[in-house]
């Protein structure tokens, strides 16, 4: 079982603050850094100083870090133009040296857009669907031919198809609740399977249509990886998982029944029981950036005690 470090920074972040968590993350043995990708605030947070831009960030930290993975959970498809995209994780893969992994999602946060002057289209899974043809199909086009892809939403001619990442191929997240389409996407053209903030009971049903969604297409199901999101908070404690759940407005309790809260033995079981159903990988949303002490019980009580 991986456990990655997961950050939300559109929540309150600073790059410098980042930077600190993904040396931690590095540090402390967890296997990788991701950053959601988001330019506004959700909920009650003030979201300051302001947003940071995820591949921005993750070219930073490719420069900063050396043996941890880096990607996003989820890129929005409609922040970027796929041939832009493409040549950007192509870009910070070379500057990680091959440590770079790209969740890709269709969008959903529509106020976000609006602050900021974001196109927001109705028909954004079709468009995901032709950005995923587009990215994966640049990387793969062999050095030296070009490629086209015409089709409703984007019209590529005689493209040179660089740069190439330094990865012969860089992991593909697909992630979600969809119970068609989405399991359709992440069999063609996924690597790793996400589903986010998920009882145990949704997660093995949407391994399931994943799974049979892949056998369908021809695929050997266990060629995808797949893995969960879950909010974080332990302590050694009670008092001291309380005081980290009021610390990013939550109560212990709900946390225990949504995410992975609790003594880290009460957290190993859990994650123990996320095992069982196919997970493979946990990525563990932190809120509070300020807490690396948070950090440091969870790799030396939770890690520690995973196969």
């Amino acid at each position: 079982m991986d456990l990655r470090i997961f950050t939300e920074p559109q929540q309150g972040a600073t790059y410098d603050t980042l930077l600190t968590v993904a040396k931690a993350t590095e540090d402390l043995g967890f296997d990788a850094f991701f950053r959601s990708d988001h330019y506004l605030r959700m909920g009650g947070a003030d979201g300051l100083p302001g947003p940071t831009d995820a591949w921005i960030t993750l070219a930073g930290l490719a420069r900063e870090t050396k043996r941890i993975r880096l990607g996003t959970l989820m890129t929005a498809g409609t922040f970027r133009l796929p041939g832009v995209l493409a040549i950007q994780v192509a870009q910070v893969d070379r500057m990680s040296g091959g440590r770079v992994e790209l969740g890709l999602g269709a969008g959903w946060f529509e106020e976000e857009h609006k602050a900021y002057g974001i196109p927001f289209p109705k028909e954004r899974f079709a468009r995901l669907e032709e950005q995923l043809a587009i990215i994966t199909g640049l990387w793969a086009t062999e050095a030296g031919k070009t490629f086209d892809f015409h089709g409703t939403y984007y019209d590529l001619t005689g493209s040179p198809a660089l740069p190439k990442p330094a990865q012969r191929k860089v992991p593909v997240l697909i992630g979600g609740h969809g119970a068609t389409r989405t399991p359709r996407l992440a069999a063609q053209y996924g690597d790793e399977f996400n589903i986010p903030f998920a009882s145990i009971a949704d997660s093995a049903r949407q391994f399931g249509r994943v799974r049979a969604a892949a056998e369908e297409a021809g695929r050997d199901a266990d060629d995808l990886t797949y893995s969960n999101a879950l909010v974080v908070c332990v302590g050694r404690d009670d008092r001291e998982v309380a005081r980290r759940a009021a610390a990013i407005g939550r109560e212990a309790d709900e946390v225990k029944a949504n995410g992975l809260a609790g003594s880290p033995a009460e957290v190993v079981d859990k994650i123990g029981r996320y095992a069982e159903i196919g997970s493979r990988r946990i990525y563990l949303q932190i809120l509070d950036l300020d807490d690396l002490d948070h950090l440091e019980l969870i790799s030396a009580q939770v890690q520690s005690q995973l196969p």
